[in-house]
């Protein structure tokens, strides 16, 4: 019986037609191993980022439908082309747009979240042999409007096919290796991990590392889906993502240090310190569907309050409007905002039974005069908010000190 694998590449990977044609062998390589093959492609190079740099160019405040009708259209050319550069080499395929496999979504256009996904449509034309291509990062509302799944939406429409085809392995092809310890552009003696915990990876996802989309790895957690983030441009095993992991060697406290320099920190000063407050000020956020992460208080003795949360750097036109009408309804003195942030992480199931991981990170900055303006941690991770100027030289230190750096020939 043939197995079938959901493979993904990115822009990167079908950034040119050289780089197609690639793809196109080593799809049909896989092919050739005996499996059946989904491949789902996003938009070429920076396709996507010139479609939005159109649309500031005809507005500032595109209608939300026309937006995703036009950011959809750039991974139709990627499916489009790669099925004819599989043509090339002997081989049946066809593509398909996100609607028409039937990738169903919620409506909240550029961010939309998957419902379901009809995979009969594929599961047909494996049975005839073909290699089937679907269009990545869209799909289409039951009143057949069609939406976009945001940032990094193809890793969740590969998982969500892998998904819907049996829980398959579902490749993630990238410009990488695999996930590293820590962004090797910045940290040069990072190692590359051979194997993470979904709870591992998401979190690395959601605290700055842009190897996988948070959501994708949620999904895939939820129904179990495996992944293997790999590179495009070899055949080395990358990092295979799992339910559980073993770390790399035994008594690892860490396996990486993530940073997020895509976050501003917003203060609402001087808020009354009465029920209710809180949730006043969280609920228009949420109303306009603004993802907030950190967020810390503070009580003084005058029954006054400020609260500081973090957003996205992207949302920060549309938040500080909000949140100065959220001023006005509270009865607070004003808001501020500061974008010259960045957030280090440490990420590790091994936290969770060593003490003093917390302290140990405090002191590695304390001692390189690092700042720290917030701090916010779960079971398997700590977040501090630092200056931006700190940013790397916060993530070398701390990938040091927790002993990530990769040893010479002579220490193995």
């Amino acid at each position: 019986m043939e197995k079938i694998v959901v493979q993904k590449y990115g822009g990167t990977s079908v950034a040119n037609p050289e780089r197609i044609k690639s793809v196109a062998e080593r799809v049909v390589a896989t092919k050739k191993q005996g499996y059946k093959v989904v491949v789902v492609v996003s938009a070429l190079g920076d396709t996507t980022d010139r479609l939005i740099e159109l649309s500031k160019q005809i507005t500032d405040h595109p209608s939300e439908r026309e937006y995703d009708m036009l950011l959809a259209t750039g991974e139709q050319v990627s499916v489009a082309l790669l099925a004819m550069a599989i043509h090339e080499l002997g081989h049946e395929a066809i593509s398909f747009t996100g609607a028409q496999v039937g990738i169903i979504t919620d409506t909240s256009f550029s961010k939309a979240k998957v419902i379901n996904v009809n995979g009969e449509k594929i599961e047909q034309e494996l049975a005839k042999g073909r290699i089937v291509i679907v269009a990545g990062f869209q799909g289409m509302t039951q009143d057949q409007e069609i939406t976009t799944l945001g940032r990094g939406g193809s890793n969740l429409t590969a998982v969500a096919l892998s998904k819907s085809l049996g829980g398959c392995m579902c490749e993630m092809n990238t410009d990488v290796e695999g996930v590293f310890t820590a962004d090797p552009r910045i940290v040069k003696t990072a190692q590359k991990l051979d194997y993470l915990s979904y709870d591992e990876m998401l979190e690395m996802a959601s605290l700055g590392s842009q190897v996988l989309q948070a959501r994708s790895v949620i999904f895939a957690k939820k129904f179990d889906v495996p992944i293997h983030v790999r590179s495009s441009f070899s055949n080395k095993k990358g990092t295979i993502i799992l339910k559980e992991a073993k770390p790399m060697w035994e008594g690892v406290v860490i396996s990486g240090v993530t940073l997020d320099k895509k976050e501003a920190k917003m203060t609402i000063c001087d808020v009354p310190d009465k029920p209710g407050m809180a949730a006043q000020i969280f609920k228009h956020l949420a109303e306009a569907e603004i993802n907030v992460d950190m967020i810390i208080q503070n009580i003084s003795r005058t029954r006054r309050t400020d609260l500081s949360f973090t957003v996205p750097q992207s949302e920060l036109p549309r938040t500080m409007k909000i949140a100065k009408q959220i001023v006005k309804d509270v009865k607070a003195e004003k808001v501020t905002c500061d974008d010259d942030i960045a957030k280090v992480s440490i990420v590790g199931v091994g936290m969770k039974s060593h003490p003093g991981v917390a302290a140990k990170m405090f002191d590695v900055l304390a001692k390189k005069k690092i700042n720290i303006e917030m701090i916010s941690t779960s079971e398997i991770s700590i977040s501090c908010v630092i200056g931006k100027k700190h940013a790397e030289s916060a993530v070398k230190a701390l990938h040091t000190a927790f002993g990530l750096d990769a040893k010479k020939p002579e220490e193995k």
